[in-house]
């Protein structure tokens, strides 16, 4: 019998000592195998080695992203102690860098028998409900179950007495069943990100809680038994739909924070203003109430569904609503009576201009701008907008608004942002009350609050160590504040400023919507920058920098405010804002250099890479990667591309366009409009994987020479007239020009004998597949089977072992010619394969497994007509041993 390493197995008994050493994998009663690659065939080998250890197990850990997990599954429950289980998903990720859920969807009965397990984690997998099993466990303390796709809870989940910690955040929970009030032990309910739309009176009995997260969903009120919750401290309410909240939320003794931040509250109750540990920004407050006329039918759900095609750029809406689906990924929804009569929307997609979209300093710029005509048309209802935006990692202290342009200025919009499964897609979603223009910026957090006459108090949700404190009499009329922090860490400071000894705080940014000065001075508190303490603070070393709105000057007030130091603060007060900055550093330029530094802060440093692939010069990389990923990026790519050194730092604004000029008879082969004059366009996120790869191509004759020429690659707008400088690589002050690369198309090669080509002008190398005992495909056989293939040439190469990337290249190549695509398809894998002695039997396979059986009957054909020759031939001259059998045992009878 084989063995398992002979049976394609790669956990036998030796490899089970190689990959996951007995020390490290069954360390005494844990068990930790969603580290590795095939954790759950390794659990199955160990308990059938190793059973009587693997039954004591108290802690386990499995990925749900492999396919043995449900085989697996049953033989936990044997598992009688165990304590802690965690079978998640997100171990693997897309093409995008998204986490995959995992393939559990329900669990055996039986594991409701695990009278110890505490701890329970059943994140990122595709459970739509809870398994019955789960409300089974009485020492249940803790239970994960977030990124599912929940819809309920089970009635009886109050049966879980011991529980303490319960999340359930990103999934799609409509609704709490009432026991939900029965869990007196819980201390923490995390239901953050779901589709609640009311809360039952029960969920004031949890009286254990100490944290609430109802963050992310769709309510438009809460229960005033919250104000029953005495040992809440954290009160999470933020991105919902609440137009009104409970005073008795003021009477919670051991409340520190309430987020109310993005809904729709335009008044609260003033003992809840006056909390210091309010947060409000992103409502409507103070602004009069429009009543809403609530009508089932409004709802999105209800509404007729509109879906456009990619070439559509009109829809009309009509009084009884519609939701609408443009193939950009775009959609609206119009409420019933969102407008009187029928209107016809016309919509386009711009690329961004720098000249008119005004990007603040630190915004990053996510999408394209869309237009929706006519401009100015007002809704008696708001209309809801989801916009799809690049992704970016960048988004750590940012936040995602959706920006609009009145023909004027541009704004901000209140934007909530989701997650779309299908397609797998980040959007934007804000309610507009008329149409212009829209795009999507990530910008730094802003904080806001409304100072009255009688004082408030602002902090950063970014660094809650800096608070604005406002005096009572601060102000006439009431103002708003808004406040900006830019976190500024000392390794970017140090590389910036090449000196060891230069540390500075928080960048901050205040602003009001009043051009008048405050009538009482403003006290900020800013920590000191990092290894700076007050009791070894050097005085002389410290500078408060003040800068206009537009940072182009900074200028030190130390010696014009008075500074107060406590251990872990600076104190200062001021009476209008603008931007502040503290320092501790010896230079004496401290203002000219802070603008230095600055300057390198709020520029997105890009390198702009063009290489040439070695084995094929035809083929260019066009990559526009982060400064700090250039040279991991030129490192990788090192073995297959060649080309210059990367370009000089480019300042860039998110979403620029670059262009790329093609000289000395060398074109682009695109088919986009814009795409003449042997130029193309290109638009790259700096932040975001920018690759593209274009194939170039000569209109010289290169079967009888090389070519040589330029791709000179520009920003912003193309030249008129391309400047004959291009073709020269210089560092010189055109902002406009990044690189020039060298390309050099090579000589044609041919072989001995010209090659014989297809109408198509395609190549074709001689080759015969297969051999002739077993019966072979010559060039002339495939020539024929290649004229019957068809439109279906993609799956059945994908059949073949071809990677998807390959397949989509051979379609951009011949993207104007069927019959070149197939031919390439087809005669790129018989050039690779016609060594493999196989190769016939798999072309005919992946023939079955495309659907086209006719052409896999007709290569059997052939394959039997060649056999038969074959056959024919060795017997006419007395070398077939089935003939010369024969003929002895004629010659014995």
């Amino acid at each position: 019998m084989a063995g398992p390493q002979e049976l394609g197995d790669p956990l036998g008994e030796g490899a089970l000592e190689a990959e996951a050493p007995a020390s490290s994998c069954l360390a005494g009663n844990r068990l930790n195998l969603d580290v590795y690659p095939e954790g759950c065939r390794l659990f199955l080998k160990l308990y059938e080695k190793r059973r009587e250890e693997v039954e004591q197990v108290e802690f386990l850990r499995l990925s749900c992203n492999e396919e043995l997990i449900t085989s697996t599954l049953s033989t936990i429950p044997v598992l009688k102690g165990l304590k802690s289980l965690v079978l998640k998903g997100g171990h693997t990720r897309d093409e995008i860098g998204t986490p995959q859920r995992g393939l559990v969807a329900s669990l055996p009965q039986e594991l409701g028998e695990l009278s110890h397990l505490a701890h329970l984690d059943l994140g990122f997998n595709s459970f739509s409900a809870l398994p019955p099993c789960i409300t089974k466990l009485g020492s249940l303390r803790s239970l994960l179950v977030s990124h599912n796709s929940l819809q309920g809870l089970p009635e009886d989940f109050g049966q879980l007495s011991n529980l303490t910690f319960f999340s359930a955040m990103k999934n799609q929970l409509q609704g709490l069943p009432q026991s939900i009030g029965e869990l007196a032990a819980l201390e923490t309910l995390d239901l953050s990100e779901n589709a609640l739309e009311s809360l039952p009176e029960e969920i004031g009995n949890l009286q254990s809680c100490t944290e609430l997260d109802l963050s992310g969903n769709l309510l438009t009120g809460i229960p005033s038994s919250l104000g029953n919750l005495q040992s809440l401290r954290q009160l999470h309410l933020h991105s919902n739909l609440l137009v009104t909240v409970p005073a008795s939320l003021a009477g919670l003794p051991n409340l520190s924070r309430l987020d109310l931040q993005n809904n729709r509250l335009r008044s609260i109750p003033p003992e809840i203003q006056s909390l210091p540990f309010v947060h409000l920004r992103g409502n409507p407050l103070g602004e009069p109430e429009v009543p809403l006329q609530p009508d089932s039918n409004s709802r999105p759900e209800k509404l007729q569904r509109l879906f456009l095609e990619a070439g559509e750029d009109s829809f009309t809406v009509t009084p009884e609503g519609c939701r609408v689906f443009l193939a950009c990924g775009v959609q609206f929804c119009f409420p019933l009576g969102a407008t009187t009569t029928s209107v016809n929307i016309h919509f386009q997609r711009h690329s961004p201009d720098p000249q008119w979209v005004k990007l603040k300093d630190h915004d990053i710029l996510l999408s394209e701008v869309l237009e929706l005509q006519p401009h100015g048309i007002h809704f008696q209802k708001e209309v809801l907008i989801w916009l799809p935006y690049a992704s970016t990692q960048y988004l750590h202290d940012r936040e995602i608004v959706i920006r609009t342009f009145s023909g004027q200025n541009w704004s901000d919009l209140r934007t909530r942002v989701e997650w779309k499964e299908k397609p797998k897609k980040h959007v934007a979603c804000c309610s507009v009350p008329h149409f212009s223009w829209f795009l999507v910026v990530s910008r730094l957090v802003e904080n806001e609050c409304r100072v009255p006459q009688e004082g408030a108090l602002l902090f950063s949700t970014v660094d809650p160590n800096i608070k604005v404190t406002f005096p009572p009499g601060v102000t006439e009329e009431t103002r708003t504040v808004k406040l900006q922090v830019l976190p500024v860490s000392s390794e970017d400071l140090q590389e910036i400023t090449n000196d060891p000894e230069t540390v500075a705080s928080p960048l901050l940014c205040l602003s009001q919507n009043s051009s008048i000065d405050f009538l009482q001075p403003v006290k900020i508190q800013l920590p000191l920058p990092p290894g700076v303490t007050g009791l070894t603070l050097d005085r002389s070393r410290v500078h408060l920098l003040h800068s206009d709105w537009n940072a182009q000057n900074w200028n030190d007030i130390t010696s014009q405010v008075v500074l107060e130091f406590t251990h872990l603060y600076a104190l200062f007060e001021v009476t209008h804002f603008s931007w502040y900055w503290l320092w501790c550093t010896t230079k004496t330029y401290i203002g000219g250099f802070a603008k230095y530094v600055y300057k390198r802060l709020r520029m997105y440093q890009v390198n702009f890479i063009a290489l040439q692939r070695k084995k094929d010069p035809e083929q260019v990389l066009l990559q526009c990667v982060p400064k700090h990923k250039v040279d991991p990026v030129l490192k990788r790519l090192h073995d297959r591309y060649r080309g210059p050194e990367p370009s000089d730092m480019v300042e860039m604004v998110e979403g620029e366009q670059f262009f790329a000029a093609f000289e000395r008879g060398i074109s682009i082969d695109a088919d986009r409009p814009d795409c003449t004059d042997g130029r193309i366009s290109f638009n790259f996120f700096s932040h975001l994987k920018n690759v593209k790869e274009v194939y170039i191509t000569s209109e010289a004759d290169r079967k009888s020479k090389s070519v040589k020429g330029q791709v000179s690659f520009y920003r912003g707008a193309v030249p008129e007239d391309i400047p004959e400088e291009v073709t020269k690589r210089r560092k010189g002050p055109d902002s406009h020009w990044l690189a020039t690369l060298p390309i050099k198309l090579p000589k044609l090669k041919t072989q001995g004998k010209e090659q014989p080509t297809t109408p198509n002008g395609f190549s074709l190398p001689p080759l015969n597949l297969g051999n002739a005992e077993t019966g072979y495909l010559t060039q002339a056989n495939l020539l024929a089977i290649a004229g019957r293939v068809g439109a279906d040439w993609p799956t059945i190469g994908l059949n073949l072992g071809l990677s998807y990337q390959e397949v989509e290249q051979i379609r951009y190549n011949y993207r104007d010619d069927l019959g070149a695509q197939v031919l390439h398809m087809l005669f790129s894998w018989a050039q690779q394969n016609e060594k493999h002695p196989d190769c016939v039997d798999k072309l005919i396979s992946a023939m079955k497994e495309s659907g086209r059986q006719d052409i896999a009957d007709e290569i059997t054909a052939i394959i039997a007509l060649g056999r038969q020759k074959y056959r024919e031939s060795i017997r006419r001259v007395g070398l077939d041993q089935e003939s010369s059998t024969e003929d002895s045992a004629i010659a014995m009878v």
